[in-house]
């Protein structure tokens, strides 16, 4: 089993307006879904089994709840976005898994968590982002309007 610690030079993910979309609820889970990528990111090797046990009840509570929404308000193109859903969970479930048996190391909870780190913006930009739209839409009237200026949120 491979000991890697955090790269200290690694910029870890950080709450910033690029996430928002405008839907308070989806902003707010996906800070949470930021923060702890984040703090993986930073985490020593003997944190990493503790933070990808809270990571992996967030994913699950975070999907959930995403996918309830596209089917009650009968999202579109929301068989593509829970088969995405399922595929990283599925992920995250199998490599904590392994990991917690000793059958993995750090390098690749490591290695999820930058993979993560990279899919989470297009997954926000491209697929939450609509659902956003459909929400603020269905429960508003009209589609949110976010200004970016690049501030960091936390």
């Amino acid at each position: 089993m491979t000991t890697e610690q955090p790269n200290p030079d690694q910029q870890p993910m950080h709450w910033n307006d690029m996430y928002l979309l405008g839907y308070t609820p989806i902003d707010e889970v996906h800070e949470e879904f930021v923060g702890l990528v984040g703090r993986m990111q930073q985490a020593a090797d003997a944190d990493l089994a503790g933070l990808l046990a809270e990571f992996t009840r967030h994913c699950e509570e975070h999907f959930g709840m995403e996918n309830r929404w596209m089917v009650e308000n009968d999202f579109p193109p929301r068989d593509c976005h829970i088969d995405e859903h399922a595929a990283v969970l599925a992920s995250v479930h199998e490599v904590g898994e392994l990991f917690a048996k000793g059958e993995l190391g750090a390098d690749v909870v490591r290695d999820l968590v930058e993979h993560l780190a990279d899919w989470f913006p297009k997954h926000a930009d491209q697929l939450d982002s609509a659902l956003a739209h459909w929400m603020a839409k269905k429960r508003l009237g009209g589609k949110p309007v976010v200004l970016r200026r690049g501030l960091q949120l936390r």
